[in-house]
């Protein structure tokens, strides 16, 4: 062995112990990247509205372009994650944010539907499924051994932190300067992220001759090629098992319920029933508060108690409030909507720490990728959802049937996370 690698492989052993261990720094750095990506998301419920009044699309129209955004959103999520292993997660993420900034500008100066498709839909949909939840899954799995479920939480919240912090900024451009100044600042907000990437993250522990938290030191592993064929072989080899499609079929339901259902078609409903989309907007970036509270509390729970009941409860109580909304339809903001509103928020994403934990449990070293398939399921419903969503609204001038069928899927959910059985010592995905 050359004195070179000797000296990196007992660098933990030589370091002093620093302060704050490097993999808080880089999970930091996710968090606010992940905001980044989730800036762009926070558009689509403001400008259904803006863009059916300017261009006359219908809303069916328009939100076939978001349901391919989010479609794209979970396809992508597999395949980012494999290239994270070939080409190391600092690159892959400051391409996908380029990506995103590129569709949020090029949407300024569309005309035709088509164009609507192409850069919100394609542009954005690959850029931000670049940096899904198969990314938060990657650093987790990379940088702690100890706290994962925590870290799950804390990264799951950064999408909300990115409504939270976008939702009533572009609610306003869009209702003082309109829809296209919108668009620039989520461009520049993923363009400002990049420089954060570039200096602060690093690929693996070994980069900088650390262990992972809570863990022992561990080479970096080779790139690894064939990164397409390997997550294909990991679908494959996950498809020929129970659990999977049991969590990719609630997660499915869990997307249709949040991203396609409340983020998309909230705002146009509650402007139905004479709320301004400025009020409206701000009950979704409330949301986002309450959703980081449970989010966060979600992964300490995920840490002590068995996954598949967590998220057994998370679906029903979910399924309830839904059948509840509704009725709390109006002009004005009332308690009994804000209870609606907080409830909701605590339960809206949950759901990942669980289901990321059940990934790990039953698919081990290629949960990432295999959570990347289960996400892009979550995104697939989200994207029927938006569509239907869409024309349920155009054919009954109303969304009360989509609200109802929403919370009954919901009830299916969570007897589907019931049904999920416990990895037992030396289960292994089937070969392919």
């Amino acid at each position: 062995m050359t004195t070179d690698s000797t000296a990196i492989e007992d660098a933990p052993r030589r370091r002093s112990r620093p302060l704050i261990h490097r993999a808080w720094i880089v999970a930091a750095v996710t968090f606010v990247t992940i905001i980044g990506g989730a800036a762009f998301n926070s558009l689509p419920g403001l400008l259904i509205d803006p863009l059916h009044t300017e261009f006359g699309w219908s809303r069916g129209e328009i939100g076939l372009a978001v349901s391919l955004d989010m479609a794209l959103y979970g396809l992508t999520a597999p395949f980012a994650a494999a290239l994270m292993d070939r080409f190391g997660i600092r690159r892959v993420v400051v391409v996908a944010l380029g990506t995103v900034a590129t569709g949020a500008l090029a949407s300024v100066w569309m005309t035709a539907s088509w164009q609507l498709m192409l850069y919100w839909g394609l542009l954005v949909g690959l850029g931000t499924g670049s940096m899904a939840m198969a990314f938060s899954a990657t650093v987790t799995n990379r940088w702690f051994v100890a706290r994962r479920g925590l870290v799950t939480g804390i990264l799951t919240a950064a999408g909300a932190s990115g409504q939270l912090v976008f939702l009533p900024l572009c609610a306003w451009i869009v209702d003082r300067h309109g829809w296209r100044p919108a668009s620039v600042t989520v461009a520049l907000a993923a363009l400002v992220v990049i420089p954060f990437v570039w200096l602060l993250m690093r690929d693996h522990p070994a980069d900088v001759g650390i262990a992972p938290y809570g863990g022992t030191y561990v080479e970096k592993p080779a790139p690894a090629t064939g990164a397409a064929a390997r997550t294909l072989r990991v679908l494959f080899g996950a498809a020929r098992t129970g659990p999977f499609w049991l969590l990719a079929g609630s997660f499915a339901i869990c997307g249709a319920s949040t991203n396609g259902l409340i983020r998309t078609h909230f705002v146009p409903s509650a402007h139905d029933h004479g709320m301004e989309i400025t009020a409206a907007a701000s009950l979704l970036a409330v949301i986002g508060v309450f959703d980081i509270i449970g989010t966060i509390f979600s992964g300490w729970l995920t840490d002590r108690f068995d996954a598949r009941r967590l998220l057994a409860v998370y679906y029903a109580l979910r399924g309830v409030s839904l059948l509840f909304l509704p009725m709390l339809m109006g002009p004005a903001v009332h308690p009994p909507m804000v209870f609606f509103i907080v409830f909701y928020g605590l339960d809206w994403v949950a759901t990942v720490p669980p289901t990321l934990a059940l990934c790990r449990e039953q698919y081990g070293e290629d949960s990432a990728i295999v959570f990347g398939w289960v996400l892009a399921s979550h995104q697939v419903g989200a994207a029927l959802v938006a569509f239907l969503g869409g024309v349920a609204r155009d054919v009954t001038g109303s969304y009360d049937v989509v609200w109802y069928a929403s919370g009954a899927l919901c009830a299916m959910a969570a007897l589907m996370a019931l049904m999920i059985r416990r990895a037992r010592a030396g289960d292994a995905m089937p070969a392919v």
